[in-house]
């Protein structure tokens, strides 16, 4: 038992940076705050990315390094309530990625998607505090692991950022155009939030760009700005972002924000307006009652999936699920 804890402890630390407080109860049915939908199972997921794929729906999340690797897990529920483990993407992370990213011990904020029947795994490899950092891409042509088609393809690198970029290649997602064009976004800290042209049927990086195209950032230094989603709804192109700190458990200050543009590629700025690369954001959800540091969101339909620290449980991440409503003003408001 001793080891076991022992492993646990270092486990949590690594991925998140919280301290292991004891045996975890998440079988119990989770509500962070009575706003919140009642979730039970398997919640401990950290970055999580929503999608459904028939009857049945699925959330990729950061890899733990004590289990396959550290490669992204994926839990499965047929109602959206109750989850339970669907296994990993890989039995490990791919060679070439820890020759990309020395050091690398699992894999963060995946995202996925699909297009034409195929769907796009996307996530990230890196350190903490390290720009060195790589987006790569994985597909399959169902999720489902009882499907006899079911098997990942690694596609190889997207993008990567290196030390002397002014950006980190790490959390990406993608939304496609209304020209049908995809894009990615991605970032965490440094210059903030970037975004790079994607190209069907690849999935990859589309030749021939410059830089990074900007989308936000400018808040106080260290700028904490990471996790970008955008969504199109509409004529309007939506901005979620995570402000501050994850990975302090019960002491994360993560919150969710957002901002909107008529162009994929923005200038976006909040309700007040005020620009996104001026450090502007509306805060949609913080923190409250058992629910520390709500981020690292993504979004689906209606839906808005995120991970926070549960207060009551030492601080361990929790999987949540918020619905969204749209206000007249177009405004996206979250319950």
């Amino acid at each position: 038992m001793r080891r076991l804890a022992a492993l646990a402890a270092a486990t949590l630390l690594l991925l998140t940076g919280t301290a292991y407080a004891g045996p975890s109860r998440v079988p119990a049915p989770v509500r962070a705050d009575p706003g919140a939908p009642v979730l039970s199972g398997d919640l401990r997921t950290h970055d999580p990315a929503l999608i459904r794929d028939g009857r049945d729906w699925y959330v990729f999340s950061t890899g733990d390094p004590a289990v396959a690797g550290g490669a992204v897990q994926v839990r499965r529920s047929t109602d959206g309530k109750h989850w339970t483990s669907a296994g990993t993407v890989f039995n490990s992370i791919p060679a070439w990625l820890r020759t990309e990213v020395p050091g690398v011990s699992n894999l963060w904020a995946p995202e996925i998607i699909k297009h034409a029947g195929t769907f796009y795994l996307y996530y990230s490899a890196s350190t903490f505090g390290s720009n060195r950092s790589a987006i790569a891409l994985a597909t399959n042509t169902t999720l489902n692991p009882s499907d006899p088609a079911y098997r990942w393809v690694d596609r190889g690198l997207v993008h990567r950022s290196v030390s002397t970029d002014d950006y980190n290649a790490i959390d990406p997602g993608v939304v496609t155009d209304h020209k049908g064009v995809p894009w990615m976004s991605l970032g965490s800290f440094w210059s903030g939030i970037r975004m790079i042209r994607l190209q069907w049927p690849s999935g990859l990086a589309a030749p021939g760009q410059g830089a990074p195209l900007r989308l936000a950032g400018g808040r106080p230094s260290p700028n904490a700005i990471e996790a970008p989603y955008v969504v199109r709804r509409g004529s309007w192109y939506y901005l979620f972002v995570s402000f501050d700190f994850c990975c302090r458990g019960s002491d994360s200050t993560y919150k969710i924000a957002v901002g909107r543009s008529r162009s994929v590629s923005g200038p976006y700025v909040d309700r007040l307006g005020k620009p996104m690369l001026q450090g502007g954001g509306t805060v949609i959800l913080s923190g409250s009652g058992s629910m520390a540091g709500p981020g690292g969101q993504s979004v689906y339909g209606d839906w808005l999936a995120h991970h926070y620290y549960d207060t009551q449980a030492g601080g361990d991440f929790r999987l949540g699920l918020r619905r969204i409503t749209w206000g007249a003003d177009g405004w996206p408001r979250v319950t």
